[in-house]
């Protein structure tokens, strides 16, 4: 029998095949939740879902965008933000 803490569904379930020709099932925890825009809540395009330790090992590129509030805002909600401080320094 499974621990008793495998048993629930935190950690997902994944058959594995052993060099021995067995199928045994081997428990990894799921991956987070897709990062989100802070005003408009939308799905970030190019921020990766990895768990911290894959995270870490990955270049700083690679996490987030290489734009202004990149990992942060969407594409729009950036947008929206530039022209708006631009528009606040003219006044």
């Amino acid at each position: 029998m499974v621990r008793g803490s495998r048993r629930s569904r935190t950690f997902r379930r994944i058959h594995v095949k052993t060099p021995g020709n067995r199928v045994v099932m081997h428990y990894k925890k799921r991956k987070p939740g897709k990062a989100i825009c802070a005003i408009c809540k939308t799905e970030l395009k190019g921020v990766p879902r990895e768990r911290q330790y894959k995270m870490q090992n990955m270049p700083k590129t690679a996490k987030r965008p290489e734009r202004p509030y990149g990992g942060y805002l969407c594409t729009k909600c950036m947008r929206k933000k530039i022209i708006e401080k631009a528009r606040a320094m003219k006044l």
